[in-house]
């Protein structure tokens, strides 16, 4: 168990916390669920930083920094999508966790087959998450209907299209492999 390890199995132990505080019946909760939520969001950029610049990546950390990212996520959009009850907060959520499961399963798969290296992350992915991550920190920091949970979604929107982007790029590069020619 190392310090990268650590951050990640506590984005995985931030998500009960997370939900129990966006549940509270006080006013603060949103801006306290969306701290909540940005400092997960700085344990996933800090971990990966750490274990590159410690040289302290492990198989372990490999396997559950993907899980602890995917896992924040889903349940921030779904605590978002009942807050909102609106097709338009959905509609975007069903996207990026349904894009998530797909290139989830299309990474393992390839792995299995030794082929993960033309399923890497890549730059858009990079900003796909970055646009994802402030959208919904938006979203999380105030009450709907607000000028900011407006932006949010908009911003989500953006996020769900650079998501789709992103899963036709992967699913491109794996073609080969899920069709190959005989």
């Amino acid at each position: 168990m190392n310090l990268p390890n650590i951050l990640t199995l506590s984005r995985i132990v931030m998500i009960p916390v997370f939900v129990v505080v966006f549940y509270l019946p006080v006013e603060w909760r949103y801006l306290v669920s969306a701290a909540i939520f940005a400092l997960a969001a700085a344990t996933d950029w800090l971990d990966g930083y750490l274990a590159r610049k410690l040289d302290q990546s492990t198989p372990f950390g490999a396997f559950l920094d993907p899980v602890a990212d995917k896992l924040m996520v889903a349940v921030a959009l779904t605590v978002l999508i009942q807050e909102h009850y609106s097709l338009f907060m959905t509609l975007p959520a069903m996207v990026i966790i349904g894009r998530e499961i797909v290139i989830s399963a299309l990474r393992e798969w390839m792995a299995e087959i030794g082929s993960r290296a033309s399923v890497a992350v890549s730059y858009i992915g990079k900003i796909k998450t970055t646009a994802q991550m402030v959208a919904i920190i938006m979203l999380l920091a105030v009450p709907p209907a607000t000028p900011v949970a407006y932006a949010g979604l908009a911003l989500l929107y953006i996020a769900a299209g650079l998501t789709l982007w992103s899963m036709v790029l992967y699913l491109k590069a794996a073609w080969p492999e899920l069709f190959p020619k005989h």
